[in-house]
């Protein structure tokens, strides 16, 4: 390609010493002179081509290259930082909706539990309560029990006491406990 374009320069820059030659008509042109002057010209050009060639457009060409390449790194970097992104935004949104689905199975859990306390503690404190009236019923029973045969205990006394003022003498044992079944079997009889 540079062996090309060189060619083409050189029969350009050869071909127009004749074309100025005949465009001006006399006077000072660089392109004015004979064949010597326009191979020198061409020469130098060559010249110049050649040391721009090795010291300027190499380092130049190597720069673009550079360039080119790190554009084209970017690109890439800013494509798989774009997809890292992307990935990482569709995991966070996977666990952020796993959560969200745990959060609500725990709460649904914890009301269940809530609700099965609540029906604990109702029957517990049910159970109680029937204990405790239970326990008073029977305690009641006791007192009710213990009072009656109180009762029954100085209503034979004074019973005894009565008879024996009554009848004016002392009596048995033996008549005094029959005369005490007697009287306890008349007492449950009216209160039955």
């Amino acid at each position: 390609m540079r062996q090309r374009v060189l060619v083409a320069a050189l029969v350009a820059l050869s071909a127009l010493p004749a074309y100025a030659n005949e465009a001006e008509p006399a006077g000072l042109s660089p392109f004015a002179g004979d064949f010597g002057n326009a191979l020198w010209t061409v020469l130098i050009f060559v010249l110049v081509l050649v040391v721009l060639g090795k010291f300027a457009w190499g380092p130049v060409l190597g720069m673009l290259k550079e360039r080119e390449d790190f554009i084209r790194k970017s690109l890439h970097d800013a494509k798989h930082d774009r997809d890292a992104a992307e990935s990482r935004l569709k995991e966070y949104t996977a666990q952020l909706q796993s959560a969200r689905a745990e959060a609500a199975t725990m709460v649904e859990n914890a009301r269940q539990d809530a609700e099965r306390l609540r029906e604990e503690l109702r029957q517990k404190a049910k159970s109680e309560s029937d204990a405790i009236l239970k326990n008073a019923e029977r305690q009641i029973q006791l007192e009710r029990d213990r009072a009656l045969a109180q009762i029954r205990t100085e209503a034979v006394d004074l019973s005894v006491m009565i008879a024996s003022k009554l009848i004016g003498r002392n009596l048995s044992k033996a008549d005094n406990e029959r005369i005490i079944e007697d009287a306890l079997k008349q007492v449950e009889a009216r209160h039955q």
